[in-house]
């Protein structure tokens, strides 16, 4: 079975470094301040879309987003933490013969380096993302683009993620999803997207994997 599994909020915690950076392309734009723990939400959505939320002008975006991106690059990308037994689970995974695939809105120019510095991407068979001109931001499109590349039966797929983005990108492609609840999505966001099926921590994940293989 092909396992699409997203990046932020579901392999690592990426909170510290990810809200750092938005703080500084609020600042660099003249944008309001928004404290961190205000700003959990950002944490799953394309970038673009979470700054206009956060009040920041349609002509401002892009100079937002730069800033964001000098500060991310600085150091602030790595600024991550791996959730607990995720890594023996992708090795629990890999074994059972399932293909693993890296399904992130992050640019995979981020999301590569990350996943090395964190010994992750050994998991995986391949690792994409969006593109920084926008590209594959949304989820639904950045699946349709993996389903083509990695030749993946949608039948024998599942998409796991925290987030609603990853359970309705996943359903617009037809592939059934899990929603993990160690993230920043929660039970009532996850079961409202669809997802057929919620694990509340990463030990417990091979076995619900196998049990809709």
């Amino acid at each position: 079975m092909d396992l699409l599994i997203d990046l932020d909020g579901t392999l690592v915690d990426p909170a510290v470094g990810i809200i750092r950076s938005f703080q500084a392309g609020l600042q660099a734009v003249g944008a309001p301040h928004i404290a961190a723990d205000k700003l959990l939400w950002i944490i799953g959505p394309p970038l673009r879309v979470s700054y206009a939320q956060a009040g920041v002008a349609a002509a401002d975006v892009e100079a937002a987003l730069a800033a964001y991106r000098a500060t991310y690059r600085s150091g602030a990308m790595f600024e991550v933490t791996p959730y607990r037994s995720i890594a023996d689970a992708l090795t629990a995974l890999g074994s059972a013969g399932h293909r693993l695939i890296v399904a992130t809105s992050k640019p995979h120019v981020f999301a590569n380096p990350i996943l090395e510095r964190v010994d992750l991407a050994r998991h995986f068979s391949s690792i994409h993302g969006s593109e920084l001109d926008g590209r594959n931001d949304d989820k639904g499109d950045l699946i349709a683009h993996i389903v083509a590349t990695e030749r993946v039966d949608t039948r024998r797929a599942l998409m796991i993620g925290d987030r609603k983005f990853d359970c309705v990108g996943a359903a617009k492609n037809g592939i059934r999803s899990i929603g993990v609840l160690w993230g920043y999505g929660g039970e009532d966001e996850l079961r409202a997207a669809g997802a057929l099926a919620l694990v509340a921590d990463a030990g417990s994940l091979p076995n619900l994997v196998e049990t809709l293989a």
